[in-house]
């Protein structure tokens, strides 16, 4: 302690640059570890979803913003893009797949524009047929922190699930209907089973469409199966229209038939009740009769000449006027289809014989 003091010791200028130095190396220090805290500032985008990683195991999820996390080598961060909806191609590659979609099949030689893969494309249906199927798989990140150490390659895994799922769905379906009218369905079941079979797997994947994009009868018998199909449409044509026809006559014939019942029945309730009014006339007649016969009998005899000679034409000739001649209207007669009097029978009597009354 003294031994500096002394004379030729140098030990009072050690002291000062010793202490200088010491306080110079905790200022460093000081600014390494505000830098080193500092850095555990990180920034989450809106279309990413962050998982922390302490010591290589994910720790927590870390949400759109600005967050903290301890600096490395405690802690580190990975920001998947959780937004973006990726596409995987079975059956074909097409020059806007996705790059890493592309290198995984670079091993098969494939380059350039779209291109089938018929070792992906070629399935089976429920009828022992062939056929030809080219598909999308569209896909997201539904959980960052499954998707990235749940399984080692997501894309590969969705790929081979859905290549699994569709030949399964379409193992069960006929190939007509697959060719027609069952691509929504067999859309809806592949994008279920590949949901379930992910969600079993706790991917972290969430399957958004399945898009059929080709459904085809094998090359080689193609047109064949062109054929087939025109002749189904023809065939759906033709009974559409007979349909039409039946719609449009069948109705018609029921209209008629209706109409021909009414006006039988308008005819029927006609006839019913005029026979009823002329069988109530007769029994009121009747009636009258038996009350009163002079006086009906009159009626009657009044009413039956009144309707012949208001239809039949009659000449009253005073009896007292001489040198008037009988005219028989043999014309008439004729007209009318009447039989002539033949000769030397008595002549019919005729209107202008004398009758009551007298003209003047």
């Amino acid at each position: 302690m003294f031994r500096g003091a002394m004379p030729g010791g140098g030990g009072g200028s050690r002291v000062p640059s010793m202490m200088g130095g010491g306080r110079g190396v905790a200022i460093v220090a000081a600014l390494i570890a505000v830098v080193w805290l500092g850095s555990g500032f990180y920034r989450v985008q809106p279309d990413e979803q962050g998982v922390v990683l302490r010591f290589g195991a994910v720790n927590r999820t870390a949400f759109p913003g600005l967050n903290y996390h301890v600096p490395w080598p405690v802690e580190r961060v990975i920001k998947p893009a959780v937004t973006r909806i990726n596409r995987v191609e079975v059956g074909y590659i097409s020059p806007s797949s996705d790059i890493r979609a592309i290198e995984l099949r670079s091993t098969r030689g494939v380059s350039g524009g779209t291109r089938d893969l018929p070792e992906e494309s070629l399935m089976l249906t429920g009828d022992e047929n062939i056929i030809d199927i080219n598909f999308a798989v569209f896909w997201r990140i539904r959980d960052a922190g499954e998707f990235l150490f749940n399984t080692r390659s997501p894309e590969i895994t969705v790929k081979a699930v859905a290549e699994s799922e569709m030949r399964e769905v379409i193992g069960r379906t006929p190939i007509q209907p697959a060719l027609t009218d069952a691509r929504a369905r067999i859309e809806a079941d592949v994008r279920r089973g590949v949901q379930q079979i992910l969600d079993s797997y706790k991917a972290g994947v969430e399957i958004t469409q399945v898009q059929l994009q080709k459904v085809d009868p094998p090359d080689a018998v193609i047109e064949s199966f062109r054929d087939v199909q025109r002749a189904t449409t023809d065939a759906e044509r033709a009974r559409n229209e007979a349909d039409t026809y039946q719609n449009d006559i069948v109705p018609r014939a029921r209209g008629d038939a209706a109409r021909l019942v009414a006006e039988a029945e308008g005819a029927r309730q006609v006839s019913i009740t005029e026979s009823t009014g002329q069988a109530q006339r007769f029994l009121s007649v009747l009636r009258s009769y038996q009350a009163a016969k002079d006086v009906t009998m009159e009626r009657l005899y009044l009413e039956t000449m009144q309707n012949v000679l208001s239809t039949t034409p009659s000449i009253i000739v005073d009896d007292r006027l001489q040198g008037v001649v009988p005219f028989l209207p043999l014309g008439e007669a004729g007209r009318a289809g009447l039989p002539l009097p033949a000769a030397g029978s008595p002549s019919p009597p005729s209107s202008s014989a004398p009758a009551r009354g007298t003209q003047r």
